[in-house]
């Protein structure tokens, strides 16, 4: 039987096949009136959409949807975005969609009521408490996929086209006030993306288990989404109507993104400049880099490791579940290298520079550092 239920953490979540039809509902219980929906480009002309349309028409709230939005949202969609939230006399967003739209529709809400550059917030110090708190507008997101789980984030990561850098905009109101987790969404995904925003969730799961910083609470969840992933993302891999592998997915990905309050690490460093420069699918970006990764951090994390992996269902400990991931990868069709991804002529010096810079390092077991991250990014390209 497919999971369904109603939870509050770490926000309002409501859960289940079918709930879509509760997005009016949920849009009222945010306080929204006149919601402007903000998605991405490829999931405006589906079928998926159309019916929200069309369920939040018939609900007195029109029609109104935003998607001018790259795969990786820039400061020049979100720009666009703010204009037709002014124009359209708007009073709240719903986030809809994968990490582009979810992202992206959070920064619209956020930024609506600024008076500040966007990258004045980026997530450096106290720099959040530079918003105008009260100017946020409210947010219900609708994930589309199963990876980000931005629905459940504090942050939104915007790409400056100007330097090719990926930026983490934080502050606590841009958690959404309701979020509708519905699997049937996310059954006619291709493979591959099932693939990559799947495995997206296993890197969130994967960093935040290995971080050194103190969180026992995400720790327990981070363990539990890993084990998620591995027992269901095959199964939607092959099979996208499978709805209780959908579900568990869908579980996982915002278990991901809840338990890495913990932190981050090398995979999404170096992930982050790669997706920048050169457009790539984020998720895959980080499945490439996560053999190589988990090699670096092995006298960190080894131990942590040992005990999680009979827990996963993996034999030999740390070095099983690397030889696993690796494996993982491959049934799933995630190229080995970054060149498999197209990646060509990278500039490697900008890319050390920039994932040195990542906010994502301070959650690394082993220091980075040019040497060692330079290695990283020569391995894997």
């Amino acid at each position: 039987m497919t999971a369904s239920g109603n939870w509050s953490y770490p926000t309002a979540i409501r859960f289940g096949v079918g709930r879509i039809a509760e997005l009016p509902d949920a849009c009222r219980e945010a306080g929204m009136r006149r919601p402007l929906i903000v998605s991405d480009r490829g999931l405006a002309g589906l079928p998926i959409m159309a019916g929200t349309l069309d369920i939040m028409e018939n609900a007195g709230f029109g029609r109104d949807l935003f998607f001018d939005v790259d795969a990786n949202p820039n400061e020049m969609n979100l720009t666009a975005g703010v204009e037709a939230y002014e124009s359209g006399g708007h009073d709240g967003v719903v986030a809809f969609g994968g990490g582009s739209g979810l992202d992206l529709g959070k920064m619209v809400a956020f930024m609506a009521g600024q008076s500040r550059p966007v990258w004045d917030f980026e997530d450096i110090g106290d720099w959040w408490t530079r918003a105008d708190a009260e100017a946020i507008a409210p947010i219900v997101a609708v994930p589309t996929t199963a990876g980000t789980g931005s629905e459940v984030g504090r942050a939104s990561v915007l790409t400056n086209s100007q330097t090719h850098e990926k930026k983490i905009i934080f502050h606590p109101k841009v958690l959404p006030r309701v979020v509708i987790c519905d699997p049937e969404l996310t059954k006619d995904l291709p493979p591959a993306i099932t693939a990559g925003t799947g495995l997206d969730a296993f890197a969130h799961c994967v960093e935040a288990f290995s971080s050194p910083h103190y969180h026992p609470m995400s720790q327990g969840i981070a363990l539990e989404g890993m084990r998620l992933v591995i027992e269901n993302l095959p199964a939607a891999y092959a099979d996208g109507t499978n709805m209780e592998a959908r579900a568990n997915m869908m579980s996982a990905a915002a278990m991901g993104s809840t338990a890495f309050q913990k932190g981050l690490g090398a995979i999404h460093a170096l992930s982050h400049p790669i997706g920048a420069y050169f457009n790539t699918h984020h998720g895959t970006t980080n499945a490439v880099f996560m053999p190589a990764v988990l090699e670096l951090n092995s006298t960190e994390i080894r131990e942590r490791f040992d005990r999680a992996a009979p827990y996963l269902g993996i034999e030999g400990g740390f070095d099983g579940f690397r030889a696993f991931v690796q494996t993982f990868n491959d049934a799933l069709g995630i190229p080995r290298t970054l060149s498999d991804m197209g990646v060509r002529d990278a500039p490697i010096d900008a890319l050390v520079a920039s994932a040195l810079a990542d906010p994502s390092c301070a959650g690394n077991p082993v220091e980075l550092t040019a040497t060692n991250v330079r290695k990283l990014y020569e391995d894997c390209l």
